[in-house]
């Protein structure tokens, strides 16, 4: 074989080895996911009122909201990963749970977001599409369910008018961080109700 066609060859290897990768990444999340997360997790929502998170947009009713876990997003590329949770521009958002706000960022997809832990740092709650924040509202910053977060936009990708809380729920391991836990569908702690799905 001639030097070309060893130098193609390499090439051809490496980009397989990383699809291989990539694909067996993926797989083992996957995996991951059936056996760590869901298995802890109760296969319908707590009965007790206690367990339920908090409504985290103000003057919204259990009833009203709709699971859009896993509705298509970006043109069907993606599953959405949360709970949309319609409401007037500047509506106020307030925490689902107590924990600590870890991260307050900036996203092309999420727009203005926040990022709060749960006390025994298991979850970490994500509320996407804010107008803004609550006044005063910091990283490291102690908040109790019921406690302003910040307001109802439509930054980040949900479009001009599109006003509504895009809220999040993630399964933490103890070694992760904010942004590596595991989705999980947080309507049935919202809605107070079976999986609408």
């Amino acid at each position: 074989m001639t030097r070309f066609g060893w130098i193609v060859l390499t090439v051809f290897v490496l980009v397989a080895a990383a699809f291989a990768a990539m694909t067996s990444f993926g797989t083992a999340r996957h995996r991951r996911l059936d056996t760590a997360v869901t298995q802890p997790l109760p296969s319908s929502p707590p009965a007790a009122s206690a367990a339920l998170l908090t409504v985290p947009v103000k003057g919204v009713r259990r009833e009203a909201i709709v699971d859009s876990w896993n509705d298509a997003r970006g043109g069907g590329t993606r599953g959405h990963h949360g709970t949309d949770i319609p409401a007037a521009a500047g509506t106020p958002v307030v925490a689902a749970a107590a924990g600590t706000v870890e991260k307050l960022f900036q996203s092309n997809l999420g727009g203005t977001t926040a990022y709060v832990s749960s006390l025994d740092r298991r979850w970490i709650y994500y509320y996407a599409h804010l107008s803004g924040y609550a006044p005063g509202l910091h990283e490291g910053q102690g908040v109790r369910a019921g406690e302003p977060i910040g307001f109802v936009g439509d930054t980040g990708d949900a479009g001009p008018g599109n006003y509504h809380l895009h809220f999040g729920l993630q399964r933490m391991r103890p070694d992760e961080r904010w942004h590596q836990g595991i989705d999980v569908n947080p309507f049935p702690l919202l809605a107070a109700r079976g999986q609408g799905r």
